[in-house]
This record gives C-alpha cells, structure tokens and sequence, in this order.
C-alpha cells in the first residue's frame, strides 16, 4: 500500500502545477526541515572533515613506504650494476694480462674472486673462492694485472687462505729492474708502506726504481716466485756512513684495498 501511494503522489505531483497542494507541502516541509538540515550538516563537517585529514594521512603514509620501497629496490640495483661493471672490468684486466708477454712463463692460472677480507689491520689474509679442486696449493703465488698480491698459505677442498704482500710475516726476494740491486721485500712500518731489506750500500738504488720478484734458481732449488712480478716503486732511499744497507722504502704497486679478484700461478710442470 505504502508503494501503491507512493507512486500515486508522484504521478500527481508531477502532474498537476508547480503552484498545487503537493508542492506547497513540499516548500513548507523543506522550510521546516531546512535550519536541522544546516545543524545537522554544522555538526557533521568537522567529523568529515577528520575523518578526511586521517584517511588522506594514511594513504600518504602508505604512498610513501612504496616509493620507499620502490627507491630501496631502484638503488639495490645501481649498487649491483655499479659493482657487476667493476668485477667485469677487473676480469678483463686480468685476461689481458694473462695474454701478455710479461705473463710468467711455465705457469697455468686460476682466475677467482675475493671471497673474504682482513679480519684486523695486524691479520693480512684474503680468503679466495678457489682450492685444491682447482689445483692450487700451499706456496703458490698470487698475482694480479698490478703485481704481486701475496702467497697461498691454507688450502680447503673450494677454497684458500692468500697472505698478502702486506702481512708482517711475508718476504720476497726481488731486485731493482733498473741498476740489479737485490734485497728483501717485507712489511713496512707505515700502512700500505713495504721496504727493502738487505740492499748493500755499494749497490746503486735511485727514487722512481721499480723493484720485481728475482725469481732464483739454485740446482734443484727454485723460488716461490717467478722472476719479474712488479713489487712496487721505490718512494724513498737513504744512505748513510754508518749504515750497512740502503734504507728503502716502497709504494705497492697493487692496491690492497680494493681487491676483487686475483689469479693463483699454478706451475704446469705440477702432476
């Protein structure tokens, strides 16, 4: 009934003129009603209106944590590209170097990365993702494209222990490539510092010389390192009248702090 009345007054209201009985109902309710209607919207606007301020709050801290997000996952990215690039230029310079003539002659070679770092200023080992899998062993040297890194000193089955050129307990014997004067590379008393040891004062050594592995050879006996691996340059050398030896002090050629993959010289005459 309520339908069937309903729908009785609007064919009439829409019918009849905009001056009939219904619309004149229509106007007085809508007087009547009007000042509730402004009350009621008064007191409805400022919950509206928090209830706005909050909403819009929470999606801009939602909007916020996924641009986070997404920067976090764009900048993980430039780090792997930028660290992808290093690690690629670095192979090619050590694949060229391999295809040098300077390359040590009778010795095969086992490209691998860096797996872990020095574990204090006094400790200068390198562990290496490379082992006897892979034919390398106690004593094998360690070069790089620069010169010289170190030696191996602890073999697993899929890795290695490589001391570097910078750890107290390493000596090489080498030599001035420029004037023949020999002597014994070891630790330097200043970081990133090595000296030469044993270089006697009627030998001739000059600032900007670069020393290089000697690479001996005695009967059956032969050295570690194969002979002219660069060292490092010499950045100072004193003499004095009552000095047995030249003090010489040498900037490593290889920089130690920025290692990322290295090859292990591994002799062919090996079984």
């Amino acid at each position: 009934m309520l339908v069937f009345v309903s729908i009785v007054l609007i064919t009439i209201y829409f019918r009849e003129p905009s001056g009939g009985s219904l619309h004149g109902v229509q106007s007085a309710g809508a007087a009547v009603l009007r000042p509730f209607e402004v009350g009621a919207e008064r007191v409805a606007r400022p919950f509206r209106d928090a209830y706005g301020w909050f909403a819009g709050l929470v999606h801009a801290k939602s909007e916020n944590a996924r641009l986070r997000h997404q920067l976090d996952l764009y900048s993980q990215q430039v780090i792997q590209n930028q660290t992808a690039g290093r690690q690629n230029a670095d192979l090619k310079r050590l694949l060229h170097y391999v295809g040098l003539p300077s390359f040590p002659a009778g010795y095969n070679y086992v490209a691998s990365a860096i797996t872990s770092r020095p574990p204090s200023e006094f400790q200068q080992q390198v562990g290496i993702a490379a082992g006897s899998v892979n034919g390398i062993r106690v004593n094998d040297p360690v070069v790089n494209a620069d010169g010289l890194v170190g030696l191996v000193t602890q073999v697993a089955h899929n890795t290695a222990q490589v001391t570097l050129l910078t750890d107290p307990t390493l000596h090489v014997s080498a030599l001035d490539e420029q004037t023949g004067a020999a002597g014994m590379v070891g630790h330097g008393q200043g970081r990133g510092t090595l000296i030469v040891d044993r270089v006697q004062k009627s030998l001739t050594v000059h600032q900007g010389d670069w020393f290089v592995t000697q690479g001996w050879k005695v009967g059956n006996l032969t050295s570690i390192y194969p002979p002219g691996i660069p060292i490092g340059v010499i950045s100072g050398a004193s003499l004095t009248d009552l000095d047995l030896y030249w003090q010489v002090q040498l900037r490593p050629r290889v920089d130690f702090g920025s290692l990322q993959d290295v090859l292990v010289l591994v002799p062919k005459t090996r079984k």
